[in-house]
């Protein structure tokens, strides 16, 4: 069983930046695959990042792409998103998951945070 909370959204300008962070509880963090989503008012929940279980590897979507970069810190049971030249289409609640595959398809994440919110103002 793994355990997420989301922390560090806001309302920001564009160009602005933020860090997300996910705090994990439970002992088998390590042993999973993370990845961060979001959703937008209106649209379906897409991903955003993922990285493997001790953070060699790592994939983003097109539209965060050299903007956001995934890392976690298997001591603090935490992953980040630093989300930078934040745009407002990157407006949506940012969601952290859990899963026992590495893959960018949200049903293959067991677990999920709550979710924290980011407005980019324009």
């Amino acid at each position: 069983q793994v355990q997420l909370v989301e922390s560090g959204g806001g309302l920001v300008q564009a160009g602005d930046s933020l860090r997300l962070s996910c705090a994990a509880s439970g002992r088998t963090f390590s042993s999973n695959a993370m990845g961060w989503f979001r959703q937008a008012p209106g649209k379906e929940r897409e991903f955003v990042a993922r990285i493997s279980w001790k953070g060699a590897n790592t994939y983003y979507a097109d539209s965060v792409k050299g903007r956001f970069t995934i890392s976690r810190d298997n001591a603090k049971n935490t992953v980040y998103l630093q989300m930078n030249s934040l745009k407002p289409e990157d407006t949506a609640v940012y969601y952290c998951a859990a899963s026992q595959v590495l893959t960018t398809t949200p049903t293959w994440y067991s677990y999920w945070g709550q979710g924290t919110q980011v407005t980019v103002s324009s």
